[in-house]
């Protein structure tokens, strides 16, 4: 069991099966037949462990992180000090582990795993909403996640404050330059989506003004700017004037996205977020149970 802590606040978790197989599958990546090592340790012996933070950072991962140990032993119990989405600072206590040794070590750098690498998407996300504060512009995710942590990607988005683009393939139409290609027109692709699928949220990625309003007369409901200067960018947001919903995408970065926010497009997809992060600092210090 866990005590979550106070003032926690319901970000929407994946559904559970999202988080045990992805739990399941890195426990058996990482212990295969069995841990040899805590094989060591005597099976009666009873530990504590402590996980702090070396660094600031925004939590994300909780959830993974006290499954990994649920998988392995029941009794271990954890009291958290954050819940996701919370700002922490270096040194900080993130939460207190009791229950059995063998367990608390098998199951701790899975645990971690989780817990630094979903936190570094929730705090890369945060430096993006950050740097756009104050402009109309929304921070979105793409499909650009780690294999088989997609959902969890995209829920540590959501605890960085930024919002969602589609999940998959499966849940929107986004239609790009093959898809506009083979269809023969940006008109032809978008009418067809409208026939197949009429309730679903139709993306037309452009790259230059003509398609822009090629989109718009076609009536898509997104406009993607791909790889748009800014002064074209600007351009393309005036002939939309609102009637359709315009997304940002290519060369953004922390240095260029208050730049592009300005420009007055409603969304900035950002592939770094999932994709070029680098694990927040984490650390378990583990001591035996009086």
């Amino acid at each position: 069991m866990e005590t979550p802590a106070a003032g926690a606040v319901a970000l929407n978790l994946p559904p559970f099966e999202h988080i045990d197989e992805a739990v399941a599958r890195a426990l058996h990546e990482d212990l295969g037949s069995g841990d040899l090592t805590a094989q060591l340790i005597d099976s009666e012996a009873w530990g504590e462990a402590t996980v702090i933070t070396r660094e600031a950072a925004v939590i994300c991962g909780t959830a993974w992180f006290a499954h990994s140990f649920a998988r392995l032993d029941a009794r271990v119990t954890i009291r958290w000090a954050v819940s996701d989405g919370a700002q922490v600072a270096p040194n900080q206590t993130l939460c207190t582990l009791q229950g059995p040794a063998r367990a608390l070590l098998s199951g701790e750098r899975t645990a971690l795993n989780f817990l630094q690498t979903l936190s570094a998407t929730a705090t890369q996300t945060r430096a993006y909403v950050a740097a756009v504060a104050g402009t109309q512009a929304t921070i979105l995710d793409t499909r650009k996640t780690l294999p088989g942590l997609r959902h969890a990607q995209k829920y540590a988005v959501r605890c960085g404050g930024g919002m969602n683009h589609r999940m998959g393939l499966f849940d929107a139409i986004l239609i790009k330059e093959n898809h506009i290609y083979a269809a023969g027109s940006i008109a032809a692709a978008v009418a067809q989506a409208r026939t197949l699928h009429p309730a679903i949220l139709v993306e037309v990625e452009t790259e230059t003004l003509d398609e822009v309003r090629e989109a718009l007369n076609a009536g898509a409901d997104v406009i993607m700017l791909d790889d748009f200067t800014h002064e074209a960018r600007r351009e393309a947001v005036n002939l939309v004037a609102g009637r359709a919903k315009t997304e940002a995408s290519g060369g953004v970065d922390l240095h260029t996205v208050r730049t592009i926010a300005a420009s007055g497009v409603d969304y900035i997809s950002v592939g770094s977020l999932t994709k070029d992060i680098r694990a927040v600092d984490l650390s378990m210090r583990f001591r035996y149970a009086a």
